[in-house]
Order: structure tokens, then C-alpha cells, then sequence
């Protein structure tokens, strides 16, 4: 695992990974920001939580919504699959905390 710096929302965040996944974080590090640029430049959302909410909230969605276009799926599997994601976000939320 190596360690690297990223800036979402003008704000650094330090996170490990491993090397072979690194290209697709830096991908996904882009992606978090401009949803999030997007969320705070519409100007209808204040404070960094709310807008890291929604923007989790709206890159959830989009996922979602791509994968059922390609196979559908129950409201029960949906559910899971969301709890699963937030999770899964919960999870590695925390151990980044310990970087700081």
C-alpha cells in the first residue's frame, strides 16, 4: 500500500492504496470532486457534509440506475446493494481516519 495526497473540494485528503488500483481512486477522486464542485457552484447546498451527502447521493443513484439498465433488479436487491455501498463507504471513511 502506498500513500497518496489528493485535493476534493479544496481540501487535501491523504489515503492508502495499492498500486494496481491507484489509476482508477485518481479517476474516482475526479469524479467525487466535480460532482462536488457542481453541487456547491449551484449554490442551493452549504457545508461540505451536505454537499459530500448529496454528491454520494447522486453518484449512488446514477450507478444504480446504469447497472438496472443492464440487468434489472428487485427493490429488495437495490436496497441491499445501497446498504451495501454505504457500508462499504462507512468502512473505508474510518480507516482513513487514521492517516491524519
Amino acid at each position: 500500500m502506498e500513500q497518496i495526497d489528493v485535493r476534493i473540494l479544496d481540501r487535501d485528503y491523504r489515503l492508502a492504496v495499492s498500486s494496481d488500483e491507484k489509476s482508477k481512486l485518481i479517476d474516482a477522486v475526479r469524479v467525487v470532486d466535480d460532482k462536488m464542485k457542481a453541487i456547491r457552484d449551484a449554490g442551493r447546498i452549504a457545508g461540505i457534509d451536505r454537499i459530500a451527502v448529496m454528491a454520494a447521493l447522486q453518484l449512488a443513484h446514477e450507478l444504480i440506475t446504469a447497472q438496472s439498465a443492464s440487468q434489472p433488479q428487485t427493490e429488495a436487491e437495490t436496497g441491499r446493494r445501497i446498504r451495501k455501498m454505504t457500508d462499504a463507504i462507512d468502512a473505508e471513511m474510518k480507516r482513513q481516519e487514521s492517516l491524519f
